[in-house]
């Protein structure tokens, strides 16, 4: 079957997939760290990124797995991370956190070819937002950088009371749009979260793949560049 006839519903992953998180995210860490006076020689904005990144994945998937509440999340994740450089002051990690929460959805760089690909789509397909991520934080992220427009619906986790990859987001998704199954088609960077997630409740995917990573699963497609979409679809 024609894919331009088969699908109708589009659903995309916000961060990584069109909202660069990656330099968003480090920009607004090394503003932050500038401003309190954190960085020497030992601490610098891409080790402390790194450092970050690990403990912030470690801790979004106890979130999503109901084992740690959301206010826990953002004020702890800089609190180990300070303290790997021996820095043991609870406050300054309550402020930084406060920070990073108001400056980091502020950031606009979007993955290579977003608009563009978007552009294209929005004239043949509805297009949503399925996210794990916290209403105050996605809706800022969506329209500061004009992603807004594109998308008919957001759905985030905080929202729905389910992460990526349960199936209860999905079906509320769908079921919200009223879109079957087989008419839609997930897209997101993340293999065990998007795709697997999708690709569970019985949903086709493209794994947007930039790094070519290997990997064992079998994506229904799989791209390196958002602009492949377009003759994708």
């Amino acid at each position: 079957m024609d894919r331009r006839r088969k699908y109708k519903h589009l659903f995309f992953d916000l961060d990584r997939t069109l909202w660069d998180f990656n330099q968003n995210s480090k920009l607004a860490l090394t503003d932050i760290m500038y401003h309190y006076g954190l960085v020497n020689e030992q601490l610098t904005p891409e080790h402390f990124y790194a450092t970050y990144c690990r403990i912030n994945d470690r801790f979004w998937a106890l979130y999503r797995e109901g084992k740690m509440p959301k206010e826990k999340l953002r004020r702890d994740r800089f609190i180990e991370a300070l303290g790997e450089y021996g820095i043991h002051d609870d406050s300054l990690a309550e402020k930084i956190s406060q920070d990073y929460i108001t400056f980091s959805p502020r950031q606009t760089m979007l993955v290579h070819g977003t608009l563009e690909t978007l552009d294209y789509l929005v004239q043949q397909y509805s297009l949503y937002i399925i996210t794990n991520g916290f209403d105050d934080i996605q809706y800022h992220k969506l329209n500061n950088s004009g992603l807004a427009k594109y998308f008919t619906r957001t759905f985030t986790s905080e929202q729905v009371k389910s992460s990526k990859p349960e199936r209860e987001i999905f079906a509320y998704a769908l079921s919200s749009v009223n879109a079957r199954k087989e008419e839609s088609l997930m897209i997101g960077d993340d293999l065990e979260v998007d795709i697997a997630g999708a690709a569970g409740y019985g949903i086709d995917q493209v794994f947007f793949n930039p790094e070519g990573l290997s990997h064992n699963l079998h994506p229904t497609y799989e791209i390196r560049q958002l602009t492949e979409l377009k003759t994708l679809l």
